[in-house]
């Protein structure tokens, strides 16, 4: 089964930023609908901002302004750059598509430290 490969993630002060990135080995990617998700400790995972094939894309309120997903079809990669971030936005961040198609991967950490 496909498992996409996040990173970017680490340890960043209140109103830093990070780039996060998601390789997908999948030779249908550029026709995948993506989506970047994070989960808290002791919360449900949430859907953070998604992006269609063509390049339209969603966001959650909570990080609506503040953070952009964008992708690189050539590199079957994902990204999900961060800015103004919070300590609320503190989670583990996974890539996969909207329904869930691919294995969850081990995801990447964010830290925000106010």
């Amino acid at each position: 089964q496909v498992q996409p490969v996040e990173s970017g993630g680490g340890l960043v002060q209140w109103g830093g930023s990070l780039r996060l990135s998601c390789t997908v080995s999948d030779s249908m990617f550029s026709l995948s609908h993506m989506a970047w998700y994070r989960q808290a400790p002791g919360k449900q995972r949430e859907l953070v901002a998604d992006i269609q094939g063509g390049g339209r894309t969603k966001y959650a309120d909570s990080v609506k302004g503040r953070f952009t997903i964008s992708r690189d079809n050539a590199k079957n990669t994902v990204y999900l750059q961060m800015n103004s971030l919070k300590p609320e936005d503190t989670a583990v961040y996974y890539c996969n598509t909207p329904s869930g198609y691919y294995s969850w991967g081990q995801g990447t950490q964010v830290t925000v430290s106010s």
